[in-house]
């Protein structure tokens, strides 16, 4: 028996679990999207919706869920620092997709110049200043203005797909 693919039909609603099921098989790389708030404190999130948008001018876009409480703290600051995370860095994944009051108490992490936070040992750092939000559906989506970037010469990237960590073929 093989299994049948249908699209929708005129006028159907998609149930929310079938819409993240299928999604789930996109598999994507994970971030930590950080820095530091008004007081100096790091705050951050995991996000796994992250994407080069434009190379002229340098532009990057993350999607940020509308009922994050670290958001909020990060976007008067007009900036955010993107660590792309290794495969070995699960429990950082973890440890900042949790609601807690101190998220990177057990989290190696360093701060910028510009106060953006970096995750140690991530394969890639980026630096953004932000350049415009836009609400769509359940979250925003975040344009960032790439002002500096660092890449770590090895490793492979942490990945999800169908709603677990995953690593790559490399």
């Amino acid at each position: 028996m093989t299994d049948q693919i249908t699209g929708p039909g005129p006028g159907r609603t998609i149930d929310q679990h079938e819409f993240r099921a299928t999604m789930g098989n996109f598999a994507s790389g994970l971030t930590v999207v950080a820095g530091l708030d008004e007081t100096g404190r790091p705050i951050g999130l995991t996000c796994q919706s992250f994407s080069s948008l434009s190379v002229e001018p340098p532009l990057v876009l993350v999607c940020i869920g509308l009922g994050s409480t670290s958001w909020p703290l990060l976007e008067p600051t007009g900036r955010f620092g993107i660590s792309i995370l290794a495969e070995e860095q699960q429990d950082v994944c973890a440890a900042l997709g949790r609601r807690s009051d101190d998220k990177f108490a057990s989290i190696p992490w360093r701060a910028g110049e510009s106060g953006s936070v970096y995750v140690e040992g991530a394969l890639a750092t980026i630096d953004c200043r932000i350049a415009a939000i836009h609400e769509a559906g359940d979250h925003r989506v975040v344009i960032g203005r790439v002002m500096d970037l660092e890449v770590r010469e090895d490793g492979a990237p942490l990945l999800f797909y169908r709603g677990s960590y995953s690593k790559g073929a490399f």
